[in-house]
């Protein structure tokens, strides 16, 4: 499954798993903000109340103890709540600094349950002479005290606990929406990477047919979509092995009447060439029609190949090629199909990418490696094409005569061409005359071995 997860070139895209994930994302998180929220706003009056009880518990039971011990044991009473309740009691003097208490949603529901407990005049503070805590006044008798508790003993639940605890159930819930986006989307990548390797000309694995009824049906659709395709495939191949078979019976037949018919030199090598025209225009309809066997792959040397198809062009007076060939670059392929892509290629060079004033074409062979892949370039010096119609070209049974001169043909040599490459895996590019300045040139990109190039 393609989750690379990636804009087409980085690690976020557009696509469905990232779409699903941050809106199971943004769901979880907004459900967690509304319900913390919602919890912290019920809990506050409940919360208010159990926090003064539990002050005006303190303050009186306090207040109670120093009123009814003697006054010799009033100091270690006072250093035992300090020490094992962490109570302190100080006098209050008129001239104490006091920090009114943080402003807390809670703050203003408490102070009102403390003082219809104890006083209408309670002070509170959060510091009193530069000393932090939660102080509140008390009287006994005409005197007035603080009473100071530390702040953890009243707010046990920090804002860093709350926020601890809510990062750990956002992870944990993200790690859910990370595997329902996976399960949801798990089909459809299954899907769309064999949909590119039926475009890509291969046989996928059948999908699955089982999981959630859409899925199901839409599994067993595409597999009898496929076997469909292989079907017409093969009828395909059938009809024109027997149409081939049709016409070059008479084909033959005409030759031998040729060469028996009583006729001048030059219309006799007219109709021999006409034959054989036709001849290999047959060819070309059985070469694109032929189904592509990847059993037959193997490891081969591009280098010998190209190097095969540039010695035999060499041998035709027509042609004149130059080579700057890459050598030890292995590919997984078939040699035969190969080495007929660029003899098509040359093929197409001689007829149509003569240099300009002579009757010779002259044919460039390159070839290079590149990162994990092996760079291929034809080029020819000839008129060239436009670029707007390169990709054309690559359309069975288009010529170009316009541009490339006239010349007979079926229009099938680059689709064949590009066919091959294809079932290999590969890239065909055509680049015109306004990019390369001279001629038609193309540049064929194949993986090299054990590196696959992926959609």
């Amino acid at each position: 499954m393609p989750m690379k997860v990636r804009t087409q070139s980085g690690w976020f895209s557009n696509g469905l798993f990232w779409r699903t994930f941050f809106l199971l994302t943004f769901l979880i998180t907004a459900s967690m903000v509304a319900w913390v929220a919602s919890f912290r706003m019920v809990e506050r009056g409940p919360r208010a109340e159990q926090l003064a009880a539990q002050i005006v518990s303190v303050v009186t039971i306090t207040r109670a103890a120093l009123t009814h011990s003697a006054p010799e044991m009033r100091r270690e009473l006072l250093f035992d709540l300090a020490s094992n309740e962490g109570i302190r009691i100080y006098p209050l003097e008129k001239s104490d600094r006091i920090v009114p208490p943080e402003d807390s949603p809670i703050v203003p529901e408490l102070e009102y349950y403390v003082r219809q407990s104890l006083d209408e005049n309670t002070l509170f503070a959060s510091s009193v002479n530069d000393v932090e805590g939660f102080w509140i006044s008390f009287n006994i008798d005409d005197d007035k005290y603080w009473l100071m508790l530390d702040r953890g003993r009243l707010d046990r639940t920090s804002s860093l606990q709350w926020l601890g605890w809510g990062s750990i159930a956002l992870f944990l819930s993200l790690i859910g929406a990370v595997f329902i986006s996976t399960l949801i989307n798990q089909p459809l990548a299954r899907l769309t990477a064999a949909a590119r390797a039926i475009a890509k000309g291969r046989q996928p694995e059948p999908l699955p047919e089982s999981g959630p009824t859409e899925i199901e049906e839409a599994n067993r659709s595409f597999n009898q979509m496929v076997a469909d395709l292989n079907r017409i495939e093969s009828d395909r191949a059938l009809i024109l092995a027997g149409i081939s078979h049709d016409l070059r019976t008479p084909l033959a037949r005409m030759q031998l009447e040729v060469e028996m018919a009583n006729l001048s030199d030059e219309a006799r090598d007219g109709m021999h060439s006409d034959l054989a025209q036709m001849d290999s225009i047959i060819g070309q309809f059985l070469d694109y029609a032929k189904p592509f066997d990847t059993s037959s792959l193997e490891t081969i040397d591009l280098a010998d190949v190209l190097q095969d198809v540039a010695g035999n062009a060499s041998r035709l007076s027509d042609i004149r090629v130059h080579t700057q060939i890459t050598p030890d670059t292995q590919v997984a392929g078939n040699g035969t199909e190969l080495a007929r892509v660029f003899s098509n290629l040359v093929e197409n060079a001689r007829r149509y990418g003569k240099t300009e004033g002579t009757d010779c074409a002259e044919i460039d062979i390159r070839s290079r490696i590149e990162g994990h892949q092996v760079v291929v370039e034809v080029a020819d010096h000839g008129p060239g094409v436009p670029v707007n119609e390169c990709e054309r070209l690559l359309r069975p049974f288009t010529r170009l005569d316009t541009a490339r001169g006239q010349a007979n043909g079926s229009g099938l040599g680059l689709a064949i061409v590009n066919r091959i490459v294809l079932k290999h895996n590969g890239k065909l590019l055509l680049k015109g005359h306004e990019e390369t300045r001279s001629g038609l040139l193309v540049q064929i990109t194949l993986p090299l071995q054990g590196h696959r190039r992926h959609a």
